[in-house]
Formats: C-alpha cells, sequence, structure tokens
C-alpha cells in the first residue's frame, strides 16, 4: 500500500459485511445545490461516494432542490447550479451506469412519504435536531421555516423510500440519522414491516476550514475553493487565506488553525501526513506554505477539472443523467409509496 493509500484509506472503513458483498447494500448521500461545491466536499464525502461506487456499492446520489428553500425565500438560478453540481460529480468519477443522481423535486411520490413520516415524530424531536439548532443559532433568528423544522423527517423519507441501508454521515450527525432509524421502526410497528432502519457509515474525513479562517468552508460563504475553480482562481484564493505571524511551519490545530487549515489541504492532496508537509517546510513562513498549498491543490485536481471541461462541451448530458436518474428514483419511489399505502389501508 503506498502513502497515499494509507493516509486515504483513513476517511473510510467499510464494515466487512459491505466488503464481502457490496452488492448487496445501498447508499443514500446528496448535497444542496446552494453553490459550487469545493475541495472541502471532496475530501469531506464526493470521494468515499467514489469510492463506494468502485467498490460495488448501489449508490444513490441526491441533488435535494427543495431544501434549498429552507433558509432561502427564493431558487433564483438553481438550474444552474443544479448543473454545476452534476458536472462536479462526474469530474469527481461519479459513473451514471453505477450511481443514481437524482433531484428531490422530481419524485413526488418521495415527498409524499413525509405525511405518514411525519406522523410519527413530535414537535419536540425535530426542535431538538441538532441541524435545526444550529440554523436558529447561526441565524439569529427565533423560528425557523416549517420546511426547516421538518427537515429530518425529508430526509428520513430520502433515505427510506430507496431503502438505502447505509448512510454516510461525521460522528455529529448520528442524532439525526437515529431519527430516521426511529421513524423506520415506528412504521414497521404500527404498520406493517416495510423499511429496513439504516446504519451509519461513518466517515472519518478531516474538515476543512474556511480560507478566511471563520468556521467551516461553505458553498455560500466566499471562504473555499470550488472545484470548477481554475489554477489561477486557486492560486488567487489560497494567497488570500487567512494565516499568522510565526515563521516556523507546524501542524498544531487547536493553537494555529489558519495555517494548520492549509497544511491540512496540502497533506490531503500529496497524500502525505500533515506533520510531514508543515516539516518540509520548516521555517518558510507563511508564503512557502501558500506556494506548496496552491502547487499541491492544482497538480491534484488538475485532471478533474479536465474531466470538468470535456462534459461541459455537451452541456445535455446533465439533462439525460438526472431523466434517467429521476426516473428509476421515480420508479422505486412509487414501489415503496405502493407498499406503505397498502400497510396503512389507503390504496383504493
Amino acid at each position: 500500500m503506498t502513502t497515499t493509500e494509507t493516509y486515504e484509506a483513513t476517511t473510510l472503513r467499510l464494515p466487512a459485511d459491505v466488503l464481502a458483498s457490496p452488492t448487496d447494500h445501498r447508499v443514500l448521500t446528496g448535497d444542496r445545490p446552494t453553490g459550487r461545491l469545493h475541495v472541502g466536499h471532496y475530501f469531506g464525502s464526493l470521494q468515499n461516494r467514489v469510492r463506494l461506487q468502485n467498490q460495488g456499492v448501489d449508490v444513490f446520489v441526491l441533488v435535494a432542490d427543495y431544501q434549498v428553500i429552507t433558509d432561502r425565500d427564493i431558487t433564483a438560478g438553481i438550474d444552474e447550479v443544479v448543473t454545476d453540481v452534476v458536472l462536479d460529480y462526474l469530474a469527481t468519477g461519479l459513473d451514471p451506469d453505477r450511481s443514481t443522481v437524482f433531484a428531490h423535486s422530481a419524485v413526488p411520490a418521495l415527498n409524499q412519504l413525509m405525511l405518514p413520516f411525519l406522523s410519527l415524530v413530535s414537535t419536540g424531536e425535530l426542535s431538538r435536531n441538532p441541524t435545526v439548532k444550529e440554523e436558529i443559532q447561526a441565524g439569529g433568528r427565533e423560528t425557523v421555516s416549517g420546511l426547516m423544522l421538518t427537515y429530518p423527517v425529508h430526509q428520513a423519507a430520502d433515505i427510506l423510500f430507496c431503502h438505502a441501508d447505509l448512510v454516510p454521515v461525521g460522528d455529529d450527525q448520528l442524532p439525526h440519522l437515529e431519527l430516521t432509524r426511529d421513524i423506520a421502526r415506528r412504521f414497521n410497528d404500527r404498520y406493517a414491516p416495510i423499511f429496513t432502519a439504516p446504519e451509519a457509515l461513518l466517515s472519518h474525513a478531516p474538515r476543512l476550514k474556511g480560507l478566511d479562517g471563520r468556521g467551516k468552508m461553505g458553498k455560500s460563504r466566499g471562504n473555499s475553493i470550488p472545484l470548477s475553480a481554475t489554477a489561477d482562481e486557486t492560486t488567487a484564493l489560497i494567497r488570500s487565506a487567512v494565516t499568522d505571524s510565526q515563521r516556523r511551519i507546524t501542524y498544531d490545530p487547536p493553537n494555529r488553525p489558519e495555517v494548520s487549515n492549509l497544511v491540512l489541504l496540502a497533506a490531503l492532496c500529496r497524500g502525505e501526513a500533515p506533520e510531514a508537509v508543515a516539516e518540509s517546510i520548516g521555517d518558510g513562513g507563511a508564503s512557502a506554505l501558500k506556494r506548496l498549498t496552491t502547487e499541491a491543490v492544482n497538480d491534484f485536481f488538475a485532471p478533474m477539472r479536465r474531466r470538468r471541461r470535456e462534459f461541459e462541451t455537451d452541456r445535455g448530458i446533465v439533462t439525460r443523467i438526472l431523466e434517467r436518474g429521476n426516473a428509476r428514483a421515480n420508479e422505486i419511489a412509487d414501489a415503496t409509496l405502493a407498499e406503505v399505502r397498502i400497510a396503512m389501508g389507503t390504496r383504493y
């Protein structure tokens, strides 16, 4: 095993049963199309999706367009963002012949599952959800939209409609998935054993912070490096990144978060331990760190950027991929909803 493989393998460890029979499993994951995907998304989730796909797992990737309006008033330009997101998927290695890419709004039966699922949870459970609480705190508001409040139930419908048994999450998202498991169990107990309570596929992917030193990289925060950025754009973005005044470069996230963030980014791209990257820079200071990080990022993402430019020459490819993915998702969702209606006695 190479150094790169050793370092990258720590981001996702598949259970033995998945490794033994990958085709027996289905994964549901996805993104809100609120902006261009960035390098944090790649190392945090996209890389693992491609690995799962290549392992033989049936991967469903949701473009959660309905979730854009959980915290936004309008959806202007969302079609362009969705196109960019799907192009990024293709560039990173997602294969529509082996993975199903689909959109929330194109699968009515999926969303119809929310109604019976909502009857299985209390308002207290919804308001205690970490995502809802964080949104209230981040926005400095006293309340949120009904869609944001019920977001965990919508997520449960996303997972359960296709009978996904594995959901990639970080440790902080485990309470979120547990509500989906509760909904599956409660429906089975109340009506009929239709759903499997999904298991968490724990990801230990490093979390990259924003280049401005304020929190994590965000699609709409202007502090990230988009996957679709050019080499020159990447250079400018990293040059503007916040660091500190100490000349000696070390990897010390608690005490030097901004410097350590660039060290980590370079390490992920080079396939080396961050401590080794910091040691190689030594007393070179922030300018040497930024030069090395820029080179590492541009070298690592160059093949993906080339692929993306090739896909961009045929913009209709996104429409065809979504039509195909939506069709498969609709077939499964219709069948699941039919089972649910029979179990509830509402199939007339």
